[in-house]
Protein backbone atom coordinates (compact mmCIF):
# COMPACT_ATOMS: atom_id res chain seq x y z
CA UNK A 1 0.00 0.00 0.00
CA UNK A 2 1.54 3.55 -1.34
CA UNK A 3 1.80 6.39 1.67
CA UNK A 4 -1.25 8.19 0.51
CA UNK A 5 -3.36 5.11 0.38
CA UNK A 6 -2.62 4.29 4.19
CA UNK A 7 -3.35 7.96 5.23
CA UNK A 8 -6.41 8.51 3.14
CA UNK A 9 -7.73 5.20 5.11
CA UNK A 10 -6.21 5.86 8.13
CA UNK A 11 -8.00 9.57 7.55
CA UNK A 12 -11.38 8.27 6.68
CA UNK A 13 -11.14 6.31 9.75
CA UNK A 14 -11.07 10.03 12.06
CA UNK A 15 -14.74 10.92 12.44
CA UNK A 16 -13.33 14.24 13.46
CA UNK A 17 -10.90 14.58 10.61
CA UNK A 18 -14.04 13.75 8.40
CA UNK A 19 -16.76 16.33 10.28
CA UNK A 20 -13.40 19.09 9.28
CA UNK A 21 -13.19 17.97 6.01
CA UNK A 22 -9.51 17.18 5.78
CA UNK A 23 -8.13 15.46 3.11
CA UNK A 24 -4.62 13.97 2.35
CA UNK A 25 -3.98 15.37 -1.13
CA UNK A 26 0.12 14.22 -1.26
CA UNK A 27 2.17 11.94 0.69
CA UNK A 28 5.74 10.34 0.61
CA UNK A 29 7.98 8.98 2.82
CA UNK A 30 8.73 12.16 5.42
CA UNK A 31 6.59 14.25 3.52
CA UNK A 32 2.68 14.78 3.10
CA UNK A 33 0.33 17.95 2.57
CA UNK A 34 -3.44 18.06 3.58
CA UNK A 35 -6.22 20.39 2.82
CA UNK A 36 -9.22 21.75 4.10
CA UNK A 37 -12.15 23.40 3.20
CA UNK A 38 -13.58 26.73 4.53
CA UNK A 39 -17.00 26.74 6.64
CA UNK A 40 -18.49 29.04 8.69
CA UNK A 41 -18.45 26.40 11.41
CA UNK A 42 -14.39 26.24 11.89
CA UNK A 43 -14.26 30.09 12.33
CA UNK A 44 -13.96 31.89 15.14
CA UNK A 45 -16.19 35.37 16.72
CA UNK A 46 -14.00 37.78 13.90
CA UNK A 47 -14.47 34.99 10.74
CA UNK A 48 -11.05 34.03 10.97
CA UNK A 49 -9.80 29.80 11.03
CA UNK A 50 -10.37 29.26 14.48
CA UNK A 51 -6.57 28.63 16.42
CA UNK A 52 -8.21 25.10 17.44
CA UNK A 53 -8.44 24.15 13.82
CA UNK A 54 -5.16 25.76 13.24
CA UNK A 55 -3.51 23.12 15.58
CA UNK A 56 -5.68 20.24 14.10
CA UNK A 57 -3.94 20.71 10.94
CA UNK A 58 -0.66 21.06 12.26
CA UNK A 59 -0.92 18.44 14.51
CA UNK A 60 -2.40 15.89 12.06
CA UNK A 61 -0.19 16.99 9.02
CA UNK A 62 2.51 16.27 11.19
CA UNK A 63 1.38 13.19 12.50
CA UNK A 64 0.62 11.82 8.96
CA UNK A 65 4.06 12.97 7.52
CA UNK A 66 5.67 10.89 10.69
CA UNK A 67 3.29 7.76 10.04
CA UNK A 68 5.31 8.07 6.22
CA UNK A 69 8.69 7.02 8.07
CA UNK A 70 7.24 5.42 11.19
CA UNK A 71 3.85 3.73 10.59
CA UNK A 72 0.70 4.34 11.82
CA UNK A 73 1.04 4.09 15.97
CA UNK A 74 2.32 7.24 16.59
CA UNK A 75 1.26 9.58 19.52
CA UNK A 76 1.58 13.58 20.06
CA UNK A 77 3.55 14.10 23.22
CA UNK A 78 3.97 17.61 22.13
CA UNK A 79 3.25 20.41 19.68
CA UNK A 80 3.69 24.15 19.59
CA UNK A 81 1.82 26.73 16.85
CA UNK A 82 3.04 29.92 15.95
CA UNK A 83 -0.12 31.83 14.43
CA UNK A 84 1.36 34.31 12.04
CA UNK A 85 -1.00 36.13 10.54
CA UNK A 86 -5.42 35.87 10.38
CA UNK A 87 -6.45 32.78 8.61
CA UNK A 88 -8.67 33.93 5.99
CA UNK A 89 -9.27 31.67 2.79
CA UNK A 90 -11.51 29.54 0.51
CA UNK A 91 -9.17 26.40 1.59
CA UNK A 92 -6.19 25.39 3.97
CA UNK A 93 -3.55 23.78 3.23
CA UNK A 94 -1.25 22.21 5.63
CA UNK A 95 2.68 21.20 4.38
CA UNK A 96 4.87 19.16 6.92
CA UNK A 97 7.22 17.30 6.85
CA UNK A 98 9.71 15.22 9.20
CA UNK A 99 12.76 16.95 10.42
CA UNK A 100 14.30 13.90 12.31
CA UNK A 101 12.99 9.90 12.29
CA UNK A 102 13.82 7.71 15.60
CA UNK A 103 13.09 4.51 16.62
CA UNK A 104 10.94 5.70 19.67
CA UNK A 105 10.36 9.72 18.49
CA UNK A 106 9.60 11.08 15.29
CA UNK A 107 10.29 15.22 14.99
CA UNK A 108 7.93 17.14 12.87
CA UNK A 109 7.66 20.85 11.10
CA UNK A 110 4.55 21.81 9.02
CA UNK A 111 3.19 25.37 7.47
CA UNK A 112 -0.24 26.14 6.92
CA UNK A 113 -1.33 28.46 4.25
CA UNK A 114 -4.30 30.16 3.47
CA UNK A 115 -5.51 29.75 -0.02
CA UNK A 116 -7.58 32.23 -2.38
CA UNK A 117 -8.05 33.68 -5.65
CA UNK A 118 -4.79 35.87 -4.71
CA UNK A 119 -2.66 32.49 -3.85
CA UNK A 120 -1.24 31.13 -1.04
CA UNK A 121 -0.54 32.80 2.13
CA UNK A 122 1.76 31.38 4.85
CA UNK A 123 -0.86 31.83 8.10
CA UNK A 124 1.00 29.61 10.63
CA UNK A 125 3.56 27.00 11.31
CA UNK A 126 4.43 24.24 13.95
CA UNK A 127 6.66 21.80 15.16
CA UNK A 128 4.96 17.94 16.61
CA UNK A 129 7.02 15.61 18.38
CA UNK A 130 5.39 12.30 18.11
CA UNK A 131 5.87 8.98 20.21
CA UNK A 132 6.09 5.99 18.29
CA UNK A 133 3.90 3.07 20.40
CA UNK A 134 3.81 -0.12 20.32
CA UNK A 135 1.42 -2.19 18.00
Amino acid sequence: MSPLEMLKKINAMAEFNRWCGIEVTVAEPGFVEIQMPWRAEVGQYSGYLHAGLIGTLIDTACGFAAGTVAGPNLLAAHFSVNCLRPAVGQKFIARARVVKPGKAQVFTSCDLFAVDAGGEKLVANGQTLLTVIAA
